[in-house]
């Protein structure tokens, strides 16, 4: 049987004085879930707020992809079923290089 839903992500930035925060946001219809994400301008470098931006929401989406995770996991214990486990390296260079 084929199924198909509609997730709606909405992403919200706010930047203040060299600060930029970004809000996730993940409604499937029955649940909402959310993500929070920050980029501070070292005072030292040029404002670029777009550079801001682009930390301050991928940190976010990063956020709401963790709990979204997390929640998959929980259902899948409470259904029984095994969790995927988690890789705990670093996700780039040389894994032997890194102990």
């Amino acid at each position: 049987m084929t199924r198909t839903l509609e997730w709606k992500v909405g992403l919200e930035l706010v930047e203040d004085g060299g600060t930029t925060r970004a809000e996730a946001r993940l409604s499937t219809g029955t649940s909402t879930l959310t993500g929070h994400g920050t980029a501070h301008c070292n005072p030292t470098d040029t404002d670029v707020p777009a550079i801001g931006d682009e930390l301050a929401a991928s940190r976010a989406m990063k956020d709401l992809a963790g709990k979204l995770m997390r929640e998959a996991d929980r259902e899948m214990e409470a259904a029984g079923a095994g969790t995927v486990p988690r890789h705990t390296g670093p996700g780039y260079g040389w894994p032997e290089a890194v102990s």
